[in-house]
């Protein structure tokens, strides 16, 4: 059976003297394991498309769980991208944790319309770190552990200063703060951003100017709650941060 679907490659792996695996997320089939023939070798008309982060087309031969590319037209290679260090990083993580969240044929049109907004929003220079969070937002919903955070989780209340527990599952207010000493203080400022993120299309993010005090709260949160309920070393995050860490 042929198979056409518009796609962007997660992961590639070599395979053999001049083959490579693909993992392709598609809009219409979900994430696809491609058998790319011949990609590693320079003059192979599958060279190009066979990179990570290519958006295109992809038709492929398909039979049993893995398909083997006929054809494919790139759209976006995003070349600007990856002559860049820091975009390149960032585009990594976002590229696997799709890869790792997402079960294989999973289909889902809207989140590969906002991983497609993300990769854009990086080339055209959008805060790196902005854009990371709001994707990692959408896949802690896919997850199924969406912090509450319009209200206390406890009492309900929604006045006042309120913190972020990664073990309630959302924002506690100051008297109800008690029954988690290690609930995550945060700013107004933090809070509306998280809200504000769990509903963000990436394809209406403008120029953000959000203080470093506020990121730094940003990542610590939405972190915490990755790693309590998603059991994954991150390869790609762990470089950014050794990034961030020497200031490269």
């Amino acid at each position: 059976m042929i198979v056409r679907v518009e796609g962007i490659v997660l992961r590639t792996i070599d395979y053999g003297e001049g083959n490579k695996i693909l993992t392709v997320f598609s809009k219409e089939a979900g994430k696809l394991s491609i058998m790319a023939r011949g990609a590693k070798k320079l003059k192979s008309r599958h060279s190009a498309i066979a990179q990570p982060f290519t958006y295109g087309e992809f038709i492929c031969y398909k039979t049993g769980s893995m398909g083997t590319l006929n054809n494919g037209d790139i759209w976006n290679a995003y070349n600007r991208l990856k002559e860049d260090i820091h975009k390149t990083a960032y585009a990594s993580y976002l590229m696997e944790m799709t890869d790792r969240m997402l079960g294989e044929n999973e289909r889902n049109a809207p989140l590969f319309d906002q991983l497609k907004a993300a990769l854009d929003a990086l080339d055209e220079d959008k805060d790196p770190q902005i854009v990371t969070n709001i994707y990692e937002m959408k896949m802690l919903r896919i997850a199924g552990y969406m912090p509450e955070l319009d209200s206390c989780v406890s009492c309900g209340a929604t006045d006042g200063a309120m913190s972020l527990s990664v073990s309630m599952g959302g924002t506690v207010c100051a008297r109800c703060r008690t029954q988690d000493p290690g609930a995550i203080a945060i700013s107004d400022g933090t809070l509306k951003l998280l809200r504000l993120f769990l509903h963000m299309d990436i394809r209406r993010l403008g120029k953000t100017e959000v203080k470093d005090a506020t990121k730094k709260q940003l990542k610590l949160c939405i972190r915490q709650f990755l790693d309590a309920h998603v059991d994954v070393k991150w390869k790609s995050r762990n470089f950014i941060d050794q990034m961030d860490k020497y200031g490269i």
